[in-house]
């Protein structure tokens, strides 16, 4: 059969290279860099900094700079407004457009033609390889994958004939992916890069309700919306109804533990499986390569050599980081990246820890912008979505979606202490949660990941317990609206040392509240 074919093929090209990461993951690494090296060599930057092949890799950490993005943006605009030659040979086609989870500004991400190549569709040939490898009899290729992604434009700052195109990295790929693939996945092109996300939703859902969907692709919160929407049409009472085939989701962009109970709940399939991906605008770093463990295998061929930021040099003016050979178990590192798209020592924003080192495997742990420390209780992304999850599972509630942020002490009380307030939007006809539980349980496990929170914590004498609210079903996405933010990889800032966005959240919550 032609989808039994199309497996065996892709897993021929991609599970022997995948096993050489795990174990030669140095070589693989050295080899990459001297071919970025190489390649750069006669770009304004490589010449800069005098790259070629032989450069040792203390030699190129001593010599290149730690880039943020504002960092690099002067190089970085020259490429958007067309020149050649800058990071880079040549000028990208197109652009990865990001607006980020804190920042307005878009960042506009290049994305090479050997970029697209050689880090996202060949980290998807991968994740294909091991969706039909480790789950062999479903045959996952003989129906659709249903893939929702954003849209792209014109790049703002080229406007005459033949500029380049910006866009959400999942419209890029979607925009070029070769003839065999397209074939795969559903909705058609003309649908799946709509840029009004409404319109969006209820065309694919019509698109998609009488198709063979055997694998979902996307972040969590837009594919609840989706499936939502398709069971409403149906008349069904969830999607395995709808779609009896269905078989695998493919998730990534936000943890996905809080969102477990949800999908059980659209999809009250045994045979429904769950693996993570790990990508961003900037490349395909990791995926989930086991049934077993939810940890991530370290992409280490695709185009991006790394380096890893510890987390007392975050804030440091003259960053170390250390490259691959030098990290240690279960430290927090920032990524620092050099790609196949000119992205040179560049700090992605993203914080990892390792959890196995043969072969390199990490666990996505937030943002070095993204936790709660106001009173010194460092408490990151992944203790957060942890202590949602097992309050979820508890109480049995679905979570929609959530934000934390300070209690600040105040200042007319010899008592005040400090604290954190969250605001929880659960899923719509699902169990009402029991808040003091689920409030009670979030805080028990927040103290059991994190023992700087349970130090704080002990006695309420420095912190006291978390406050929650529960806001209406809508207010996330109603949110997001406002920003210009709905759809694509658009997601809520989980945690801020600054009350900004659970404000803005809880006003919207408040309209909605009071809307007969």
């Amino acid at each position: 059969m032609l989808d039994q074919l199309l497996a065996h093929a892709v897993q021929w090209s991609s599970l022997p290279r995948l096993a050489r990461i795990r174990q030669q993951p140095h070589e693989v690494q050295a080899r990459l860099l001297r071919g970025l090296l190489r390649r750069a060599q006669g770009t304004e930057w490589g010449q800069r900094y005098g790259f070629q092949e032989q450069m040792t890799v203390a030699a190129f950490g001593r010599r290149v700079p730690v880039n943020t993005y504002e960092q690099l943006y002067p190089e970085l605009e020259k490429v958007l407004r067309g020149q050649t030659n800058v990071l880079w040979p040549g000028r990208p086609r197109w652009f990865a457009k990001s607006s980020g989870t804190t920042n307005a500004r878009s960042k506009y991400i290049p994305v090479t033609t050997e970029a697209l190549h050689d880090c996202h569709y060949r980290a998807g040939r991968d994740m294909l390889a091991l969706s039909t490898h480790l789950y062999p009899r479903e045959r996952l290729l003989a129906g659709k994958t249903l893939s929702l992604g954003g849209a792209h434009t014109a790049n703002p700052f080229r406007e005459q004939e033949g500029a380049s195109r910006a866009g959400d990295v999942s419209a890029v790929i979607m925009a070029q992916l070769p003839s065999w693939a397209e074939q795969l996945r559903t909705p058609p092109l003309q649908l799946a890069l709509l840029d009004e996300w409404e319109e969006k939703i209820e065309r694919i859902a019509a698109h998609v309700l009488r198709q063979d969907v055997r694998v979902l692709a996307g972040v969590p919160t837009w594919m609840v919306v989706m499936l939502r929407r398709v069971v409403a049409l149906a008349g069904a009472d969830n999607i395995t109804q709808v779609w009896p085939q269905l078989r695998l989701f493919l998730h990534g962009a936000v943890a996905f533990g809080p969102y477990r109970e949800l999908f059980r709940q659209l999809v009250p399939d045994a045979r429904m499986r769950y693996l993570e991906i790990y990508n961003a605008s900037e490349g395909y770093f990791a995926l989930q390569d086991q049934v077993e463990s939810e940890d991530l295998l370290l992409l280490l061929d695709h185009g991006i050599y790394y380096e890893f930021l510890p987390a007392d040099q975050w804030a440091a003016p003259d960053p170390r980081p250390v490259p691959l050979t030098e990290v240690e178990l279960h430290r927090p590192y920032a990524l620092v990246i050099s790609t196949n798209a000119g992205l040179w020592r560049y700090v992605v924003g993203d914080t990892v820890r390792f959890t196995s080192l043969a072969p390199y495997r990490v666990r996505i742990t937030g943002r070095t912008k993204h936790f709660l420390n106001a009173f010194g209780e460092e408490v990151v992304i992944e203790n957060a979505e942890a202590a949602v999850a097992a309050a979820s599972e508890a109480t049995g509630a679905a979570v929609r979606d959530f934000t934390a942020a300070p209690v600040w002490f105040t200042a007319d009380s010899a008592t005040s202490r400090g604290g954190h307030e969250w605001l929880v939007e659960f899923a719509p006809n699902t169990v009402s949660p029991d808040l003091t539980r689920f409030g009670a349980v979030l805080d028990a496990t927040l103290c059991e990941v994190n023992s700087d929170y349970a130090a704080k914590r002990h006695r309420s004498l420095a912190l006291a317990p978390p406050r929650l609210r529960a806001v209406p079903s809508g207010t996330f996405e109603a949110w997001l609206a406002r920003q210009g933010k709905l759809g694509g990889q658009h997601k809520v800032p989980r945690l801020l040392n600054s009350r900004e966005v659970l404000e803005a959240v809880l006003q919207v919550a408040t309209i909605a509240a009071s809307r007969p």
